[in-house]
């Protein structure tokens, strides 16, 4: 977009300034599996990552302050208006704030990295967890395990006491409290809804001293949604993501370094229907 201004460039969003103290995000059909960006596009999935988060946004309003102001282009500054054909339906115009270098996960079901450390320690992130617990597992109540957020490679989960060293108690405690308390809610909701939210990752920055929610919300990129209907603990299950591609990906053992290998028509096409169709389960209407 000449003229305007980038500020940064994640694996799937691009983020650029705009007039004020304000940030334009904007979600790219870009996927990453194992850390690197696929060479193709999965359609429509940047347009689900952006209208389920402002779906998210809209829900919390009343919870907790966010960073969303609008996804409306008619209320984009002027120099965006020339763009529109691309950012219709895939951007966000949010507030700037000083984002804390933690991802905030909760988790409500033991599953991916979660249950790797439990086979191992029997616990989560430094968190006890009862024994006999099998993969899939729900939690007596939903646990707040942290991570590192890397620029690149892996996330590394870390425990409470790294938390507060990293950011400090008081605002470890309040990104805890929000993080477990939109959670509960947005698990109820998802459950309404028939679905169930395993796990998923919020993030949360400062404007001045405020704390508020930012980046993307409860979307199948940053959450693990389940199908209510079939849920049986024991072992992985279905999920509303990328999971066409890791399979895909396991199967021609691919070493997990670029490049990645071509992906398969049918697989591009599954994946985004999966993406699709999180989006319509969640709100009860079409990715429009």
């Amino acid at each position: 977009m000449p003229g305007v201004k980038l500020f940064s460039r994640g694996k799937v969003r691009d983020v650029y300034e705009v007039s004020g103290e304000r940030l334009l995000v904007v979600a790219t059909d870009r996927l990453s599996a194992f850390d690197v960006v696929m060479a193709e596009g999965i359609p429509d999935k940047g347009r689900v990552l952006t209208q389920l988060s402002c779906f998210w946004f809209n829900y919390f309003r009343k919870s907790i302050p966010h960073h969303f102001l609008t996804a409306r282009m008619a209320d984009y500054p002027k120099e965006l208006k020339p763009f529109s054909d691309q950012l219709l339906g895939r951007s966000m115009l949010v507030e700037k704030a000083k984002p804390f270098p933690i991802e905030c996960v909760v988790r409500g079901y033991l599953a991916g990295s979660g249950w790797k450390d439990y086979k191992a320690t029997g616990a989560v992130c430094g968190v006890k967890l009862h024994a006999g617990l099998r993969e899939s597992s729900k939690l007596e109540k939903p646990i707040f395990t942290p991570s590192t957020k890397a620029t690149q490679g892996h996330d590394e989960n870390i425990d409470w006491n790294e938390t507060v060293r990293t950011i400090g108690l008081a605002n470890a405690d309040k990104i805890r409290e929000y993080s477990l308390t939109l959670y509960e809610k947005a698990r109820d909701y998802a459950e309404s809804r028939g679905i169930i939210l395993a796990d998923t990752k919020f993030e949360f920055g400062k404007i001045g001293e405020k704390i508020i929610l930012i980046d993307e919300v409860l979307t199948p990129d940053s959450s693990r949604f389940w199908p209510r209907n079939g849920y049986e603990p024991g072992g992985a299950q279905p999920s509303f993501d990328k999971q066409f591609v890791r399979d895909y990906l396991e199967s021609v053992h691919w070493n997990k370094m670029p490049p990645p290998p071509p992906l398969p028509e049918e697989v591009v096409k599954n994946t985004s229907e999966k993406y699709r169709e999180a989006f319509r389960l969640m709100t009860g209407h079409n990715l429009s």
